[in-house]
């Protein structure tokens, strides 16, 4: 069965590149940047991996961000990730970045950015794997700061195909970000959003109704509220699943009370995703082995996870036909 998933063609569409940022890369980065971070080892960085709640994760996380500097420390963060993906069958990847998290600290947009960009060319060149970029809002700051993250963007949207809404969920509603959003749309973006990991299944709605949203990030607490299960089999709307994430973080206690297969059962279209793989046990297709060995899931509902990957992602439709066919040929072989 791990073989089975190894080689499973795959998209990706849940990934924060800050959060693939492994411990080994992190202090060979501060080292050339000069910048002193609160740990002396690598070991005992990977120890302070230990999360009791989303803001746990989330405090780490940030302070991890603080080496990158330059555009070469994006472009080395983003290509490291990307080599991960072709060892793991992964086709294709949305990646999530917080422009946010760095120019608070007087890094460039366009240094963000064009470190980003320039790994993802590359990697389509050397692995043929295809990229999207979404630019995600961070909901603990202001509606006002958003919009100034909008305007940053706009000299690259060229690179952009989506915005997206992450960190601290609790007390920052999708609400808070109606506006921002409805700009985003008018620019050309599509609209995306995390809800329901943490916030309730009226952050769900909230995500549907007023910030329109085409694609729901995590979304598990969505099965408090069956008409709001029937209203997302209706819309035909895919969830992006962190299964890794959810146990790492206390969403589930442990992988076998993980209601993806519920979801499945229910008609929800389920994607399985690694979120932040440095800080939560494991890349892509060790979510899918974990997930697969905790539910025992079958090699049909895996391909079924697959297909959803492409058929929810972001990409023209040609493209989507074109990875369906390889995902229908493995499946079939």
């Amino acid at each position: 069965m791990e073989n089975f998933i190894n080689n499973l063609p795959k998209a990706e569409l849940h990934l924060h590149i800050e959060g693939t940022f492994e411990p080994e890369l992190m202090f060979e980065i501060a080292k050339r940047n000069k910048v002193d971070i609160p740990y002396d080892s690598v070991e005992k960085l990977k120890k302070a991996y230990a999360f009791s709640c989303l803001q746990d994760f989330l405090d780490i996380y940030y302070q991890g961000a603080q080496v990158l500097l330059y555009e070469q420390d994006f472009y080395d963060l983003t290509f490291a990730y990307l080599e991960k993906c072709a060892e793991q069958n992964v086709r294709h990847a949305e990646i999530m970045f917080d422009p946010q998290t760095h120019t608070e600290r007087g890094v460039s947009f366009e240094t963000v950015i064009t470190g980003i960009h320039k790994a993802c060319v590359e990697a389509r060149e050397k692995f043929g794997i295809s990229t999207l970029l979404i630019m995600s809002y961070l909901r603990h700051l202001s509606e006002e700061a958003a919009f100034k993250t909008l305007e940053e963007s706009l000299p690259f949207k060229a690179w952009i195909t989506a915005v997206g809404l992450d960190s601290s969920e609790k007390g920052n509603p999708p609400s808070k970000f109606k506006r921002v959003f409805e700009a985003s749309v008018a620019e050309g973006y599509v609209p995306l959003a995390h809800a329901g990991e943490e916030g309730s299944a009226d952050y769900v709605w909230e995500a549907l109704d007023l910030l329109k949203i085409k694609r729901i990030d995590h979304g598990n607490n969505s099965l408090q509220d069956a008409s709001l299960v029937r209203e997302i089999v209706k819309r035909d709307m895919a969830l992006t699943v962190c299964p890794l994430s959810n146990l790492s973080l206390k969403v589930v206690e442990n992988l076998s009370e993980h209601p993806l297969k519920k979801m499945m059962d229910l008609g929800l279209k389920v994607t399985v995703n690694s979120d932040d793989p440095a800080y939560f046990g494991g890349q892509v297709n060790q979510n899918f082995i974990s997930i697969q060995k905790a539910l025992d899931l079958s090699k049909e509902d895996l391909c079924e996870l697959a297909r959803n990957s492409f058929r929810y992602s972001l990409l023209d439709q040609n493209m989507k036909d074109m990875y369906l066919r390889e995902v229908e040929a493995y499946c079939a072989a």
